[in-house]
């Protein structure tokens, strides 16, 4: 057995004997987002320094917890409160720990959000956006090295890294809450520094929509692991060059703190469609 497994193994004895069984979906917050956590019923929570090879992150935003509770519709819910980036540092298998626990743990579904800059000028400050595909400049891919064939294939297809089912189900509860949500295409950079104007003018000639430092990877190991994948970008700012002035993270935090009660209510819609362990998989059908 590989060290990677050991790790892994090792990390969801903790998870096991702290909430037991796997929950029905797994949320990563992105910056600002992490007070989600809180809506949960009944929920426990586990720092990530008490999870075995669980890495914390020292960014503002992100907590740094796990979080597991009930939702409203009776789904069981795994929070991430908080992420870590490449650019703190970690090196790519280290980001992606936390997604390679929850599939080894068996949680099926992954919905990853996170804080964007806007490149589609269409999009306002504050617009939520399904990602529809992504695109990686990070310099990084979780799964350059040897292969655990055990976790998943060497050559895995990336054609719907974002799951075609989980990604009707977030637009039904677009609709069925009337909060907006947008389609684009996200685009992952290693930061920390902000995008250039003319790096955006690049970007948006690739066919980008939005632009972070994050989800990308895990989004891949995710993939690679067999579990569906959702993933929804809040654009906390319109990206350099779209409009004048400077970018802070101060901002990012402020509109993502503004629109808070529209990303819960949409991610509440979202979870009380999915199946539920012993019930029938909706997504199947197509809703």
């Amino acid at each position: 057995m590989s060290d990677l497994i050991d790790a892994l193994d090792a990390a969801v004895d903790v998870l096991r004997g702290h909430a037991g069984d796997p929950p029905d979906v797994a949320v990563v917050l992105g910056s600002g987002l992490g007070d989600y956590a809180s809506t949960l019923a009944a929920a426990t929570s586990l720092p990530y320094t008490e999870i075995p090879g669980w890495p914390a992150s020292n960014v503002v935003g992100h907590a740094g917890r796990l979080v597991v509770g009930t939702h409203a519709s009776g789904a069981s819910v795994a929070a991430l409160a908080g992420r870590v980036h490449l650019y703190e540092g970690h090196p790519v298998s280290r980001v992606v720990f936390g997604v390679r626990v929850l599939a080894r743990w068996g949680v099926p579904r992954l919905l990853l959000t996170n804080a964007a800059g806007g490149i589609n000028t269409a999009f306002t400050e504050g617009a939520l956006m399904l990602i529809d595909d992504h695109i990686n400049l990070l310099g990084a891919n979780p799964l350059v090295g040897p292969n655990e064939s055990s976790l998943g294939a060497r050559f895995p297809d990336m054609t719907h890294v974002y799951d075609p089912r989980l990604r009707r189900l977030a637009m039904a509860a677009s609709g069925a809450c009337g909060v907006p949500l947008q389609h684009g295409v996200y685009l992952a950079t290693l930061g920390p520094s902000y995008e250039t104007p003319a790096e955006i003018r690049a970007f948006r000639t690739l066919g980008a929509d939005a632009v972070g430092m994050s989800t990308v990877p895990e989004a891949i190991a995710a993939r690679h692991m067999g579990m569906a994948v959702a993933g929804i970008s809040c654009i906390t700012n319109p990206a350099a060059g779209v409009l004048p002035g400077p970018l802070d993270h101060e901002d990012v935090m402020k509109t993502a703190a503004r629109v808070r009660g529209q990303f819960t209510v949409l991610l509440d819609a979202f979870i009380a469609r999915l199946p539920r362990a012993g019930h029938a998989d909706a997504t199947d059908a197509g809703a």
